[in-house]
């Protein structure tokens, strides 16, 4: 059983307090008190790898899951309103992020109620932000795919809004990631994105150096640094491990996929 699964099992009650059991509950309450807490598990899914050193307890992984998962929509929301509207490519940035989690029926609406649960004027960003930080401990391999993942919804419209990215700074203070990491990953996010808009497919030198957020001027050996630091930091299984939630696995894959991408053309240009 997912941690969505052990949630509408019966535990809802006592796998999350506090703020960001508030908002969870505000947003898929009325889901389970219509009945629909039946096997929310996916056919097909993915075998869980067997337990490593350092992972977490199965109880404490879906409690950090259910945190991730209700920080995440709830944020992505409130981001998308800090410029005072919330734009057509905005919702199509949320609602592409949550096709690619694969969600199901009752995910995808507690999803879409956590996104306008953020867009309200009295949710509290601080008290959400400082339960999450506790619930997540000092796991930067989790912070990071946090903060990418809203570094996405901020330039859903392609810009990068002063407003938004006032938000992301606040996100990163509250959470105790480092505002120099946040340049590094919007710089990346935005190369990755402008790859994305060409019709041609191939990435180019300059969004492949981007993408690696390193300069055309760095050695051999600090672009396989740089590769290979992305690479270890984006590993589903060991994200999983640390307690991201599956259905976002497939994002943590598609951003590896990305990288290689990006570190295959630097080394075809290169000759190494």
């Amino acid at each position: 059983m997912s941690w969505w699964g052990t949630l509408a099992g019966g535990a809802f009650g006592f796998m999350l307090g506090g703020p960001l059991g508030a908002v969870l509950g505000a947003a898929v309450g009325r889901n389970f008190d219509r009945g629909v807490s039946g096997n929310f598990e996916q056919p097909g899914g993915r075998r869980r790898r067997a337990g490593q050193p350092g992972d977490l307890p199965r109880g404490h992984q879906y409690r950090v899951q259910a945190a991730f998962f209700t920080a995440i929509f709830s944020v992505m929301g409130h981001i998308s309103k800090a410029d005072g509207k919330v734009t057509k490519d905005e919702i199509r940035m949320a609602t592409r992020i949550m096709q690619d989690m694969n969600l199901s029926p009752q995910q995808r609406e507690a999803a879409e109620a956590l996104f306008n649960e953020g867009k309200e004027d009295d949710f509290d960003i601080y008290a959400v932000l400082t339960q999450f930080r506790r619930e997540i401990a000092r796991r930067t391999t989790l912070q990071r795919m946090f903060v990418e993942i809203l570094c996405y919804a901020a330039y859903a419209d392609g810009v990068l809004h002063p407003e938004e990215n006032q938000v992301l700074i606040l996100v990163c203070d509250e959470i105790g990631y480092s505002e120099y990491e946040l340049e590094s990953i919007l710089a990346s996010v935005s190369a990755e994105l402008h790859h994305r808009q060409q019709r041609d497919g191939r990435i180019s030198l300059a969004d492949a150096y981007g993408v690696l957020n390193i300069t055309e001027s760095a050695s051999d050996a600090e672009v396989k640094k740089a590769y290979r630091r992305l690479i270890s930091q984006h590993h589903p299984d060991k994200l999983v491990a640390k307690g991201l939630p599956e259905e976002m696995m497939k994002i943590a894959t598609q951003r590896t996929h990305e990288i290689r991408q990006a570190y295959e053309r630097i080394k075809e240009h290169r000759g190494f």
